[in-house]
């Protein structure tokens, strides 16, 4: 059996466990974070009406020269003070955290600092 089959396998049973007691409603949306060895993105998502409302990555173009490299802490903190920002700007306040298969550690635990530091809630 191919390792990667397997490991792909355990990656999405934990986001699917993660996200069955997460769901973004219209007053508390869900903050949704994908992260890979060289980016970091996330989307402020309103899982009832199906839409995206916020959306950013380190690998937006406007983004680019702020972030630089995407795949470490720094990068993760001004990303989230970014979002926090964007979607303070379109009303939203309060979120849940959707940090699917990723612990809460590193990167992922440094975004949510600073989008907390910004002024959202979780």
């Amino acid at each position: 059996m191919d390792i990667r089959k397997v490991v792909d396998g355990q990656r999405q049973r934990r986001a699917y466990r993660v996200r069955k007691r997460v769901r973004g409603t219209t007053a508390r949306p869900r903050l949704c974070i994908n992260r890979s060895l060289t980016a970091f993105g996330c989307q402020v998502i309103d899982d009832t009406l199906g839409n995206t409302l916020v959306a950013a990555t380190s690998r937006d173009k406007d983004l680019r020269d702020q972030i630089g490299y995407g795949g470490n802490c720094e990068a993760a903190k001004k990303l989230g003070k970014i979002v926090a920002e964007r979607a303070i700007a379109k009303g939203i306040k309060q979120v849940t955290l959707d940090r699917g298969s990723c612990k809460y550690h590193g990167r992922v635990a440094a975004f949510a600092d600073a989008a907390r530091e910004a002024g959202l809630e979780f």
